[in-house]
């Protein structure tokens, strides 16, 4: 369980910002193996401070992934029309932070995994996947990144891990508080501590 939460980190550290204008590949598979490389040669420098490997990370991961999409289907058609410009703004943020809250201390755990790519997928014309294994001695661990191409630039907007999609599992939690109370409920939800 805690190779799985630990996996979650990539996603949970891209958190510095929504976009950025930095050189990166164009391809897909390239993109997510390079920054996959970067974060991993991080993870390894044992003289550098967690808080630092932190900062580098989130540094290094932003810019591949797409927030704003992330926010929107994890609500899905049935309450994201419901909010106002305002409150998807602060929905983005708070479900960005909370998810940063949730996983930070996970970066400790890594203790030099394997990562193996495999064959990427083509799902759509501007959908794909890019399925890798991490391999410790205890087990494998299959994660999947799903990314989309918008304006000729692809992004993460969700992480399956061993079978569970990230994106699905809030957009289930957040069904059940929506569906029970307010987009404000939600909101007072996601400022509260993730073990709260």
């Amino acid at each position: 369980m805690k190779q799985l939460l630990f996996c979650s980190f990539i996603l949970i550290f891209a958190v510095e910002g929504f976009c950025g204008e930095v050189n990166e590949p164009n391809d897909p598979v390239l993109l997510v193996q390079s920054k996959w490389d970067e974060v991993m040669n991080i993870l390894r420098d044992r003289q550098m401070q967690e808080e630092m490997k932190a900062e580098k990370i989130a540094a290094i991961a932003s810019p591949i992934f797409d927030f704003p999409l992330i926010a929107k289907l994890s609500l899905g058609r049935k309450h994201w029309p419901k909010l106002s410009e305002a409150q998807r703004e602060t929905f983005t943020k708070l479900l960005v932070e909370h998810l940063k809250c949730s996983y930070s201390e996970k970066i400790a755990m890594y203790t030099n995994e394997e990562v193996v790519f495999k064959e990427a997928v083509k799902k759509k014309k501007n959908i794909i996947e890019i399925p890798l294994e991490m391999i410790s001695k205890e087990k494998k661990i299959a994660i999947i990144h799903k990314l989309r191409e918008t304006d000729k630039k692809w992004r993460i907007y969700d992480v399956e891990i061993e079978g569970v999609s990230i994106l699905l599992t809030y957009r289930s939690q957040f069904d059940d508080i929506l569906s029970r109370g307010t987009v404000e409920d939600l909101l007072s939800e996601l400022q509260k501590p993730p073990d709260e």
